[in-house]
């Protein structure tokens, strides 16, 4: 295997998902780590033993790096995904990938110029329940899609959004609940279902009103080309983390996902699969497929071949979020 040299920008909550898996890797090598508050900086590399900066600029001059892994705000994705590939380095970005598609679609060109794999993070596309499905969907057996249904019930109160100034604001999340807690699921509903030619939504601000200025509650329905449906419903009022549901109806089967996965075959026949993704902590519900995405991604730099989740991949949903958008803001039913 080849051997990477890997930095990290953005030392939230999330990065050491980034962290552990570079670890794990016996041919990669943590070199530096990147966040403009110090204290962080100073932590990760007293913990870490590795070189620590304020500016990723300065970072990305100073050392070699092979992949740089990019773990911060929203607003933040494209222009550090295209100034680290512009320096000649791979990317791997947390979701969202960018905040609109304008934004996806520089990063594409920017990949696209510097030959380097840009990639993003939808780890749950990789909890086995959810390959068993592309798998079954792969293979034919399913038949046509029919219809489906997407719920996300979430807690997040005025304190989340205050850990931030960022966070719940348009210009630098980039919306609410659709970008940020229900992106993960609707990207599921896309990539097994298809891409739908247009939808209708309405969003709305329920339980946050006053906190923040993005959505905290969005609902609407897919069109499919083929005359297949869609509906969704995605809140951050219900009271707690509600493990997240979808169901997918096929000609040959109805399958539901909630934590596992149940099919129900039309000659009568079931099966049940154990979600091994889940794990426990206030975060438990992140699962643990970032440690395999990682692993994937350095397997196809490794191996000169595409990762799946790349640029144009991951845009389909910021494609379908815009659309939402837009739908929720004119009323009007909108093609995507």
């Amino acid at each position: 295997m080849k051997s990477f040299t890997c930095a990290v920008i953005g030392l939230g909550a999330i990065h050491m998902n980034h962290v552990r898996a570079i670890q794990a890797l016996p041919d990669c090598r943590l070199a530096a780590v990147c966040d403009i508050d110090e204290e962080k900086v100073q932590a990760d590399v007293q913990m870490l033993g590795c070189a620590g900066y304020t500016d990723y600029r300065t970072m990305l001059e100073q050392e070699d790096i092979d992949v740089v892994h990019i773990c911060t705000p929203h607003y933040l994705h494209a222009p550090m995904a295209i100034y680290a590939l512009e320096h000649g380095c791979h990317v791997l970005v947390e979701k969202p990938m960018g905040m609109n598609s304008v934004e996806t679609a520089a990063m594409i060109q920017a990949a696209e110029r510097s030959g380097k794999q840009l990639g993003i993070c939808f780890q749950n596309r990789y909890n086995p329940t959810v390959r068993r499905i592309r798998d079954l969907i792969d293979q034919g057996v399913l038949g046509r899609f029919l219809s489906s249904k997407t719920i996300v019930s979430w807690n997040r109160d005025a304190s989340y959004y205050a850990q931030g100034a960022w966070r719940g604001t348009w210009a630098q999340e980039g919306g609410g609940v659709l970008i940020n807690q229900a992106i993960h699921t609707m990207d599921l509903t896309q990539w097994l279902a298809g891409m739908p030619i247009d939808v209708q939504a309405q969003t709305s601000c329920f339980r946050l009103q006053g906190a923040i200025e993005v959505e905290d509650t969005a609902h609407g329905y897919f069109h499919y080309a083929d005359g297949a449906s869609g509906v969704f419903y995605l809140t951050n009022a219900f009271g707690a983390d509600d493990p997240v549901e979808l169901d997918l109806v096929f000609e040959n089967a109805t399958l539901r996902l909630k934590k596992d996965l149940s099919i129900q075959y039309v000659d009568g026949s079931e099966e049940h699969m154990d979600d091994q993704s889940l794990v426990s902590g206030a975060k438990g519900y992140w699962g643990n497929g970032h440690a395999t995405l990682i692993r994937d991604y350095y397997a196809c730099l490794d191996e000169n071949r595409p990762f799946p989740i790349d640029g144009p991949e991951a845009a389909k949903i910021i494609k379908i979020l815009d659309a939402i958008y837009r739908s929720a803001a004119t009323g009007n039913r909108i093609s995507i």
